[in-house]
């Protein structure tokens, strides 16, 4: 699915929502607690302190806030991910950010995810209207 914007094509083929939702990765010799930038059902970007190597794999949690009925529950999603880009957030600021794709993730919580994106993008389109 590509969509267009003005001259930019979009490429992507799942949609991203934006927002801090918490994460935790874990490779060999680390483990890091951060909250995503975006994330779709295929992946995550997110900033780090340390470099992360590309191609590093990494155990991911996500951790998503669902609503069941009136409440409001939190999902745990597990995967396994690999980073595809690391670059300097920025010349006066410390960090990294990473773009993760979920490489090993069950059909259930890839679902989880693309709901969870689902809800915050009609919840976005309604309080822009």
């Amino acid at each position: 699915m590509t969509q267009s914007k003005g001259n930019f094509e979009e490429r992507r083929k799942f949609p991203r929502l934006s927002g801090n939702i918490p994460v935790k990765i874990c490779g060999d010799e680390f483990d890091a607690v951060t909250e995503t930038q975006n994330v779709s059902r295929a992946g995550a970007f997110c900033r780090v302190e340390d470099y992360i190597e590309p191609m590093t794999k990494l155990k991911v949690q996500l951790l998503l806030s669902v609503r069941k009925g009136k409440r409001l529950q939190t999902k745990k999603v597990a995967c396994d991910g690999v980073v595809v880009r690391s670059e300097p957030v920025g010349k006066d600021q410390k960090g990294y950010y990473v773009a993760i794709f979920f490489n090993d993730i069950n059909e259930k919580d890839a679902d989880a995810i693309s709901d969870f994106i689902q809800m915050g993008m009609a919840k976005d389109q309604k309080e822009n209207e």
